[in-house]
């Protein structure tokens, strides 16, 4: 399991290198965020979370079912929408509650 961060997009906040709970992620001289050990990654998805322009996609790849599918979130009015895009260029989006998550 892993991230990819784009460069481009990336603004550098450090949101993402705070959450990540395997101190993975670091900031370089150019305030870009860079995940150090990609191998090393968990999979738990807090840096796709918090990232506020979009520039971390979590790779799903086949032994997850994603066949190299790529999964980013957007949040919006209080819901997440995570959007999963396929190799064939295929969009799916999923959208929770994070209020009513464990609600079950």
């Amino acid at each position: 399991m892993s991230i990819a961060i784009d460069r481009e997009k990336c603004i550098g906040c450090g949101k993402c290198r705070d959450v990540c709970p395997g101190t993975l992620i670091k900031i370089d001289a150019v305030k870009k965020a860079y995940i150090k050990y990609p191998k090393d990654c968990w999979g738990c998805t807090s840096c796709v979370k918090e990232c506020p322009v979009y520039a971390i996609r979590f790779y799903l790849g086949a032994d997850m079912g994603g066949l190299g599918s790529r999964l980013h979130i957007e949040k919006a009015d209080g819901l997440l929408h995570w959007i999963i895009e396929k190799p064939d260029g295929n969009v799916s989006e999923i959208v929770t509650n994070p209020k009513e998550s464990n609600k079950y």
